[in-house]
This record gives structure tokens, sequence and C-alpha cells, in this order.
């Protein structure tokens, strides 16, 4: 969820050109029938998975920060690229710090992209869905620049429940939910803010395996370099590679991969498996306007400073943001929908596999 306001700022920008740069059609329906399952093979280890996508910071990849949605364009294409089936159901606009949020009335409009983002045109050239890249909307009509919208766990739902097998073909819905790749990390106490995540266990209340991705800014984060998408979406199709080819696509729990800054040239290291923090990285502060008689409070964000004896500074020795932000690592985390204090997750098999194949056989950035 990092950098809302700044998110917000771009899409102010960008909306007012929004449609004609997008190139938005009207939602049309496919009737095809499921196609059977090709066959993975070492330069396509997805074949035949179909993979649901979306994200919390819009469809829109209009933005001069590549905050709004880049990431999702990378991840589509390195999806694609080995071989899955992918279909993009994602917020019309960014929804950054939605969390779980839902949406309890009303209409939704799906509006489907015709133009793809320069670059990124013939990515899924072929698939037997067409892997159609869908913005939702709050709206009775087609959905306009300034048209309110789904949040994150509605464009999941929403695809799950009805989208997919109307717009896709796919009356069983997909193998798998990818949320991302986000712009910028989530890790700590921010996770439970972000609708990258909270997108990701939608589809895990639905029953369907879900996987969030996040990548960090540059050192200023306000800056989100196709660098850093583009080395995440390698790393990530080759780590759900290995996951699909040991069979621990589970909807038990989601993944959450958060990548390192590596645009200035470091590399990133070797995957950690990690908890969630229970510090914080960055904060919502409210400020008080300064006119008198006024009751309004902007908005802003406060960051940790990292002090010992600060109630937001990071203790937990395997928290995602030390291994992320301090160390340089990939950071591989479970996170479950169960909110229940103290409840145990039981039989732990699954989860101890998927662990030793991110710390001795996962990839290696």
């Amino acid at each position: 969820m990092a950098s809302t306001s700044r998110k917000l700022t771009v899409v102010a920008a960008v909306t007012g050109a929004l449609l004609s740069t997008l190139g938005v059609a009207a939602a049309a329906g496919t009737s095809s029938p499921p196609a059977p399952k090709e066959h993975a093979g070492p330069s396509r280890p997805l074949a035949g998975l179909h993979v649901l996508l979306s994200n919390d910071d819009s469809m829109q990849a209009a933005g001069t920060s590549h905050s709004d949605g880049l990431g999702l364009y990378e991840i589509r294409k390195a999806l694609c690229g080995a071989g899955a089936d992918v279909v993009v159901m994602a917020p019309w606009q960014v929804q950054s710090g939605k969390g779980t949020a839902v949406t309890n009335g009303g209409t939704l409009t799906l509006a489907r992209r015709t133009r793809m983002p320069a670059g990124y045109e013939n990515d899924c050239a072929g698939t037997r869905s067409g892997s159609p890249v869908y913005g939702i909307c709050l709206s009775d009509g087609p959905c306009a620049a300034d048209s309110a919208s789904a949040t994150p766990a509605d464009t999941v739902k929403f695809a799950l429940r009805a989208g997919l097998a109307a717009k896709a073909g796919w009356p069983a819905g997909p193998d798998l939910v990818v949320t991302g790749i986000n712009s910028g990390p989530n890790v700590s106490a921010q996770v439970n803010d972000s609708g990258t995540v909270g997108a990701a266990v939608a589809a895990l209340d639905q029953g369907v395996p879900a996987v969030a991705l996040s990548s960090s800014g540059d050192a200023s984060q306000s800056y989100f370099p196709l660098a850093n998408y583009r080395a995440h979406a390698r790393f990530a199709a080759a780590l759900l590679a290995g996951m699909r080819g040991r069979d621990l696509f589970t909807d038990r729990f989601a993944v959450k991969v958060d990548y390192p800054d590596v645009s200035a040239g470091r590399r990133a290291k070797a995957p950690a498996w990690t908890s969630i923090g229970h510090g914080q990285v960055v904060w919502h502060a409210y400020r008080p306007r300064a006119q008198a008689g006024t009751d309004s409070y902007d908005i802003t964000f406060g960051v940790c400073g990292n002090h010992p004896g600060d109630r937001c500074t990071e203790t937990r020795r395997n928290a995602d943001s030390t291994g992320l932000l301090q160390q340089g690592h990939i950071t591989v985390s479970p996170v479950t929908a169960d909110r229940t204090y103290g409840v145990g997750t039981g039989d732990t098999r699954e989860l101890n596999r998927l662990k030793h194949y991110v710390t001795h056989d996962a990839p290696r950035s």
C-alpha cells in the first residue's frame, strides 16, 4: 500500500486522457469452450495454467512514476511467456490501501482495453482466452475517465463468481490468482492495508490459490523503476513454475513475495522465508488544517526512524521488512485469512514443503 497519496496524484493527472489512451471497448462475452490442458515443458513450464491477474494499482499504466499498473503488464508478459493463459480483471482506478474492502451495492461495469501500453502489445498473443485486459468500475453505464473504481477484492470476487465464466470461457474458474506487481513493498503492518494482499485473500475465500507480488521503488520511493518490475516478474514466473512442478499451489494460505530495489545495479539476494513483521515502515498521519474554524485534516505519511525503543521499529527477527529493506533479500511470507487469535495451522506439512522449496530450491534472481 506504499505511496498511496502519490498514486492518487498520478491518477488525477492522467484520467482526463485515459479513455483515448487505453482504447476502451465495451466488454463482450466469449462462448468458446475451455481449452484442453497444454503440456508443460522446460520452455513453457506454465503451459495450460489458467491465471486470473489483478492488482490495486489499476490497469491504466499511464503515469510517469509507474505507480498505476505498469507492474501488472510486466508480470502478465512473464506469465504468458512461460505458457500461462492470463486474464486481467483489475480496478479501473488506483485502489492502493483498500485492504479487503468490498462494495456492497451499485453496479459493476467492465471496460476492455483494446490497445495495450507501448511495448506490451503482443505479450499474450495466441492464448485460448485471448488474454483480455479489463478494468472494472462502479457505474451503471460505460466506464468514464472519472468513474469510481471497484476495489481489488471486488475484482477478484466478481471474476471468480461471474466474470471469468462470462468473458473468458472459464466456467471452472482459474487455477491460480496472481495479484500485482504492486508499486512499493507490502511488508509489516502495512500488509493489513494492502489491496494487493487483500485481493489474494479474496481468492482464498473462494478456494483458489493466490500469490501476491510487490516490488520496491527506488531510493526516493516516489518512482518505481521498470527494472524492478521486470526482475520481479522473471523471478515470479520461475518461482510459480517450481511451485507448480512440486504441487505447491494451495488455498490454505496465500504466498506474499516482495522484491528489493535492484534499479541501481545491485542484485537481489536469495529468497528468504519470512514472517510478516509487526512494526511499521510508514504509517498514516493526520495533520490539522491551519485555517481557523475548520475541522479538516490532511492525510499524510509518517516514516519510521528505526531507532531502538521507537514503537514502530521492527523487533521480530525474521520480519519481511528486515529481510527486504535492510538486507536486500527477496522475501516470501505465507498469509492466511483466518483472524482468530490462537488458532494453529494444524497440519503444517504443506507449509513446510513450500518453506523448503523457497530456502533451498527456488530460483535465484
